[in-house]
């Protein structure tokens, strides 16, 4: 009995023990901790390794990127300034390009080259190259540049821009602030969007995107789920002088056509008619009796221009019409061939459209009544 007592005993003096050997350890573990081992750790233990899956949408930003990368470029410009003490100092510019041409012929903005006295290209493979400037367009924000040939890895393949529709997917890739070969991704948020630079220059039918673009992504490609570029990045809206959600590309079809020129021609050539005008309104039509409600009135005819040649009239009075101050009594064009003219943006597209030495039919209006003049576009001086 006194044996199963004393059993008894050390049992309980033994859990009392254990118990409070167990409440030091924790005080103790409490303010010296002890590191685990690495094999203690939850991540660090092997697990059954699971398939990574890629949903389609990123198989297709992987495979575009993968395509394109070779072919965008970062420029680095160098244009030389006075200081304050009339010393002449270097600075520095970015912006993107991408390889449109075997022969090393890169599309990129007029901006990002602009008095540039030095440009350099950095390729997808790290290596620097020595551009030269082919030309530059500043109305349309188009520049060609050229590397040599032998340093080509890898050519864009150019898209189609006339058939594009909202909210299809497009794809950026530049240099944001220096970082090479980013990629972000979006919708085409708008089509023929126009925008006014900083410059006064105005930009006609841009496709505005929700893809993040920043500084640096100037000249960069915009690119469709097939990889092929349908625009060339140009500017951001912006309140912060970062990406806000509203970006432009010009179109191209407009690059492309501004790039041939440049380089087959070392300049843009481009049709004019020789004339200034207003958009003819219903109140501006009723107050002077034009006979039509829409078109261009013609404000002035340039002397010696091609609508000059043609016998084209213009404005020999000043009136002021709900506010407006022009000159009235000249021709309204209405039509230009097959095309409708109801005001000067679309006058501007169209004549863009033609060719120097074509000879072309108006429709007008001379003093209410209708008639046919042909012109003979001349190239813009």
């Amino acid at each position: 009995m006194n044996f199963k007592r004393s059993k008894l005993i050390f049992l309980i003096l033994l859990l009392i023990s254990i118990s409070a050997w167990t409440k030091r350890r924790e005080i103790f573990l409490f303010f010296f901790p002890q590191r685990p081992l690495e094999e203690e750790l939850d991540f660090n233990k092997k697990r059954k390794p699971r398939p990574i899956i890629i949903s389609p949408d990123e198989e297709i930003n992987i495979k575009v990127f993968e395509k394109v990368k070779p072919a965008v470029v970062n420029i680095v410009t160098t244009t030389l300034s006075i200081n304050f003490w009339l010393q002449i100092v270097p600075k520095k510019g970015q912006g993107s390009g991408v390889i449109i041409d075997h022969n090393g012929y890169i599309l990129t903005n007029s901006h990002v080259v602009e008095k540039a006295q030095k440009i350099m290209v950095t390729l997808a493979n790290g290596k620097r190259v020595r551009a030269k400037l082919i030309g530059k367009d500043p109305e349309t924000d188009i520049a060609v540049i050229k590397i040599p040939p032998e340093y080509v890895e890898a050519v864009a393949e150019l898209g189609d821009s006339d058939n594009l529709r909202c909210g299809q997917k497009v794809i950026a890739i530049g240099n944001p602030f220096g970082l090479s070969h980013t990629l972000t991704t979006g919708v085409i948020s708008a089509l023929n969007r126009d925008i006014v630079l900083e410059n006064g220059i105005r930009l006609e039918g841009l496709i505005q995107t929700d893809a993040a673009i920043n500084p640096g992504n100037s000249g960069g490609p915009l690119l469709n789920s097939n990889g092929e570029v349908i625009g060339i990045n140009t500017a951001i809206y912006t309140l912060s002088g970062g990406y806000q959600g509203i970006g432009f590309a010009i179109p191209i079809n407009k690059a492309k056509e501004i790039a041939t020129q440049l380089i087959t021609k070392g300049k843009v050539i481009r049709p004019w008619l020789g004339i200034s005008g207003i958009t003819v309104t219903p109140e501006i039509s009723r107050v002077l009796g034009l006979g039509t409600e829409n078109g261009v009135l013609i404000v002035r005819v340039i002397k010696g221009g091609p609508a000059y040649q043609a016998g084209l009239r213009g404005g020999n009075r000043e009136v002021v019409v709900n506010g407006i101050r022009f000159l009235a009594g000249g021709d309204v064009i209405t039509a230009i061939n097959e095309y409708e003219i109801p005001d000067v943006k679309t006058l501007r597209k169209v004549i863009r459209k033609m060719k120097v030495g074509q000879r072309v039919s108006l429709r007008i209006y001379r003093e209410g009544n209708p008639m046919e003049v042909d012109v003979i576009l001349e190239e813009r001086p």
